[in-house]
Protein backbone atom coordinates (compact mmCIF):
# COMPACT_ATOMS: atom_id res chain seq x y z
CA UNK A 1 0.00 0.00 0.00
CA UNK A 2 2.92 2.32 0.67
CA UNK A 3 4.16 1.68 -2.85
CA UNK A 4 0.79 2.66 -4.33
CA UNK A 5 0.60 5.86 -2.28
CA UNK A 6 4.10 6.78 -3.47
CA UNK A 7 3.53 5.96 -7.14
CA UNK A 8 0.58 8.35 -7.57
CA UNK A 9 2.54 11.54 -6.83
CA UNK A 10 5.54 10.22 -8.78
CA UNK A 11 3.30 9.62 -11.80
CA UNK A 12 1.79 13.09 -11.53
CA UNK A 13 5.17 14.78 -11.15
CA UNK A 14 6.66 12.64 -13.89
CA UNK A 15 3.99 13.84 -16.28
CA UNK A 16 5.15 17.41 -15.77
CA UNK A 17 8.77 16.36 -16.27
CA UNK A 18 7.83 14.71 -19.57
CA UNK A 19 5.87 17.73 -20.81
CA UNK A 20 8.40 20.39 -19.83
CA UNK A 21 11.50 18.42 -20.86
CA UNK A 22 10.11 17.56 -24.29
CA UNK A 23 8.97 21.15 -24.81
CA UNK A 24 12.45 22.47 -23.99
CA UNK A 25 14.13 19.82 -26.15
CA UNK A 26 11.76 20.55 -29.02
CA UNK A 27 12.23 24.31 -28.91
CA UNK A 28 16.00 23.90 -28.55
CA UNK A 29 16.19 21.55 -31.56
CA UNK A 30 14.01 23.88 -33.65
CA UNK A 31 16.23 26.80 -32.74
CA UNK A 32 19.28 24.71 -33.64
CA UNK A 33 17.74 24.05 -37.06
CA UNK A 34 18.08 27.75 -37.82
CA UNK A 35 21.04 28.63 -35.57
CA UNK A 36 23.99 26.25 -36.04
CA UNK A 37 25.65 27.64 -32.88
CA UNK A 38 22.98 25.80 -30.86
CA UNK A 39 23.93 22.44 -32.38
CA UNK A 40 25.83 21.16 -29.37
CA UNK A 41 26.16 17.73 -27.81
CA UNK A 42 24.14 18.67 -24.66
CA UNK A 43 21.08 19.08 -26.92
CA UNK A 44 21.19 15.38 -27.73
CA UNK A 45 21.79 14.35 -24.12
CA UNK A 46 18.85 16.49 -23.04
CA UNK A 47 16.67 15.03 -25.80
CA UNK A 48 17.59 11.50 -24.74
CA UNK A 49 16.68 12.27 -21.13
CA UNK A 50 13.37 13.84 -22.20
CA UNK A 51 12.44 10.84 -24.33
CA UNK A 52 13.56 8.25 -21.78
CA UNK A 53 11.37 10.08 -19.26
CA UNK A 54 8.38 9.01 -21.34
CA UNK A 55 9.31 5.34 -20.95
CA UNK A 56 9.81 5.80 -17.20
CA UNK A 57 6.49 7.65 -16.91
CA UNK A 58 4.58 4.89 -18.71
CA UNK A 59 6.22 2.23 -16.53
CA UNK A 60 5.37 4.14 -13.34
CA UNK A 61 1.80 4.61 -14.58
CA UNK A 62 1.38 0.91 -15.27
CA UNK A 63 2.85 0.02 -11.87
CA UNK A 64 0.56 2.53 -10.16
CA UNK A 65 -2.46 1.18 -12.00
CA UNK A 66 -1.61 -2.38 -10.97
CA UNK A 67 -0.81 -1.49 -7.35
CA UNK A 68 -4.05 0.44 -6.88
CA UNK A 69 -6.26 -1.71 -9.07
CA UNK A 70 -7.21 1.39 -11.04
CA UNK A 71 -9.09 1.13 -14.31
CA UNK A 72 -7.50 3.84 -16.45
CA UNK A 73 -9.43 5.87 -18.96
CA UNK A 74 -8.84 4.38 -22.38
CA UNK A 75 -7.53 7.53 -24.00
CA UNK A 76 -5.11 8.30 -21.15
CA UNK A 77 -3.51 4.90 -21.73
CA UNK A 78 -3.66 5.35 -25.50
CA UNK A 79 -1.73 8.64 -25.39
CA UNK A 80 0.88 7.14 -23.07
CA UNK A 81 1.61 4.17 -25.29
CA UNK A 82 1.27 6.23 -28.49
CA UNK A 83 4.01 8.48 -27.10
CA UNK A 84 6.29 5.44 -26.82
CA UNK A 85 5.64 4.59 -30.45
CA UNK A 86 6.16 8.22 -31.47
CA UNK A 87 9.64 8.17 -29.91
CA UNK A 88 10.44 5.04 -31.90
CA UNK A 89 9.12 6.56 -35.13
CA UNK A 90 11.07 9.79 -34.64
CA UNK A 91 14.23 7.77 -33.99
CA UNK A 92 13.64 5.56 -37.03
CA UNK A 93 13.41 8.56 -39.38
CA UNK A 94 16.67 10.14 -38.23
CA UNK A 95 18.78 8.65 -41.07
CA UNK A 96 16.25 9.34 -43.83
CA UNK A 97 15.97 12.96 -42.70
CA UNK A 98 19.64 13.44 -41.85
CA UNK A 99 19.73 16.92 -43.39
CA UNK A 100 16.65 17.88 -41.35
CA UNK A 101 17.50 16.10 -38.08
CA UNK A 102 17.06 19.20 -35.94
CA UNK A 103 13.72 19.94 -37.53
CA UNK A 104 12.62 16.32 -37.01
CA UNK A 105 13.54 16.32 -33.32
CA UNK A 106 12.21 19.84 -32.80
CA UNK A 107 8.78 19.07 -34.19
CA UNK A 108 8.90 15.61 -32.63
CA UNK A 109 9.63 17.07 -29.20
CA UNK A 110 6.71 19.47 -29.51
CA UNK A 111 4.46 16.63 -30.68
CA UNK A 112 5.47 14.59 -27.62
CA UNK A 113 4.74 17.62 -25.45
CA UNK A 114 1.24 17.77 -26.89
CA UNK A 115 0.75 14.06 -26.33
CA UNK A 116 1.77 14.48 -22.70
CA UNK A 117 -0.56 17.42 -22.18
CA UNK A 118 -3.42 15.53 -23.79
CA UNK A 119 -2.78 12.49 -21.57
CA UNK A 120 -2.79 14.72 -18.48
CA UNK A 121 -6.08 16.36 -19.49
CA UNK A 122 -7.72 13.00 -20.18
CA UNK A 123 -6.58 11.62 -16.83
CA UNK A 124 -9.21 13.63 -14.97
Amino acid sequence: MLLASTLGPIHTGGAWVVVVANAVAGVWALAAHWRPALRVRPLWWFTIVAEVAIFVEVAVGVAYQNAEGIEPTGFHTLYGFASLFAVAIIYSYRTQLRDKTYLLYGLGGLFLTGMGIRAMVLHR
